[in-house]
């Protein structure tokens, strides 16, 4: 009987250590997949706020209908939070430019964090890029 109960007390061990190590597992694909969703939600936040600048006269503060001299901090966004960190890519242009959201979780494990681009147009916005999820 004794070596019945030792058995059993060995396999429940080992069923509760699978079990951990699926609930870690699971919980990084979260942390991951709640990254994505923010850099997503803080860049199409930033494409709001320049489309407003867009259109504020240059004696407000805006852009006078113009992206040329558009800045994270001319729009009030900031660079960095605790979702990532966000930047202007290229050259900004007059009818538009493209904005990058750069996560803190790496949910493909391909070294690469969370990676998002979006073009902002006057009027609209373009296609997300997802370039590392």
């Amino acid at each position: 009987m004794g070596q019945q109960q030792l058995l059993l007390i060995v396999l429940g061990v080992i069923i509760v250590g699978i079990a951990v190590a699926v609930g870690i597992s699971m919980l990084g694909s979260q942390a991951a997949q709640a990254n994505f969703d923010a850099v997503v939600a803080d860049v199409q936040r930033i494409s709001a706020d320049s489309q407003g600048w867009y259109r504020k006269p240059t004696s407000l503060g805006g852009g006078g209908r113009s992206f040329a001299d558009i800045t994270l901090s001319s729009i009030g966004a900031p660079s960095a939070n605790v979702n990532g960190s966000y930047s202007i890519t290229g050259t900004p242009s007059v009818n538009t430019f493209t904005v990058q959201g750069l996560g803190v979780e790496d949910g493909d494990d391909d070294g690469t964090n969370v990676t998002v681009s979006l073009a902002v147009y006057a009027d609209s916005v373009g296609t997300l890029t997802v370039n590392s999820r």
